[in-house]
């Protein structure tokens, strides 16, 4: 079992910080890196991985640093975002030199048995540039696997997957984690890391800015005040019984357009009719105005 620790790991290039103060612990068991795209994700994960320095701070894995530490990176499996592979070889002959760099005891066996994890069997000796996106990220995979690592870094893995080839990911990467791998994914999908993740880490424009269970800090963002923006046929008699009930913090009517902030999503929902029918307002359009991935983890930085 392999923990990796960031303590205060920053990265910055030029004036631009892409990861800023970050202290986080990944242990055995699968973790989601949640967070919306440009947040540092990826960044952060090269940096866990060895192939990028923290301009400060530490990434140690069992108390040794992975920058410039070879024998880390036995230890560890990447998958990058990024799709650049070679394009001219087969699946199996790019899985197979992987294994041989590793220098292993027995690279045939190894690339077949990381073939057969993936499902790329079948089509282990048709080149890489007939591949489909999902199939490309398979057989990453199975280059990260190797090797047999006890760390597995995976950014953004769900990416152009058609259903079926998720769910077969998904019951893999809960399989890993079941044997006491460390496992940790990014994702700016909160429902891919509902599935999969016991342990969430959010990042958000580099900073940390949440840790713990999937209930926690889905509670975190569900609790959050919620924002409306409604147009009914008279805003003003809706407004005025909106501040008496009392199930909204703000009520700002200006320029022709009724904005509500409640507290209580579920107590706002079931009130907002019954308002409008008890007073007889007709409602032509209640939008959320807050609902993005962006907002909610802008709420949770600012905690």
């Amino acid at each position: 079992m392999s923990t990796l620790v960031l303590d205060r790991v920053s990265r910055w290039y030029g004036n631009v910080v892409a990861v800023n103060d970050v202290t986080m612990t990944v242990g055995p068991g699968v973790t989601g890196l949640l967070g919306p795209n440009g947040a540092g994700k990826s960044t952060l994960i090269a940096m866990m991985g060895g192939f990028l320095a923290p301009s400060t701070g530490t990434v140690t894995l069992d108390g040794a640093p992975v920058w410039r530490h070879p024998g880390i990176y036995r230890q560890i499996g990447l998958v990058p975002e990024t799709e650049a592979m070679y394009d001219m070889v087969t699946g199996w002959q790019l899985v197979l030199a992987n294994a041989r760099l590793h220098r292993l005891a027995d690279p045939t066996a190894a690339a077949r048995a990381a073939l057969e994890t993936v499902g790329m069997t079948d089509a282990k000796d048709r080149e890489v540039a007939t591949y489909s996106k999902g199939m490309k990220q398979r057989v990453k995979m199975a280059t990260a696997l190797v090797h047999d690592p006890s760390v597995l870094l995976l950014d953004e893995p769900f990416t152009g997957m058609d259903p079926r080839q998720r769910l077969h990911l998904m019951d893999l990467l809960h399989r890993l984690g079941d044997q006491g791998r460390t496992v940790l994914f990014s994702s700016h999908i909160l429902e891919e890391v509902e599935e999969i993740a016991g342990t969430i880490e959010v990042l958000v424009a580099g900073r940390h800015a949440a840790s713990g269970d999937f209930r926690r800090i889905r509670r975190l963002m569900t609790e959050r005040p919620h924002q409306y923006t409604i147009s009914s046929s008279d805003d003003r008699r809706l407004a005025a019984a909106i501040i008496a009930d009392g199930c909204a913090d703000t009520v700002d009517l200006t320029a022709g357009t009724l904005a509500v902030q409640a507290p209580d999503l579920g107590a706002f929902v079931h009130a907002l009719p019954r308002l409008a029918r008890e007073h007889g307002v007709r409602l032509l359009e209640v939008s959320p105005a807050d609902e993005s991935l962006e907002s909610v983890f802008a709420y949770l930085v600012a905690r």
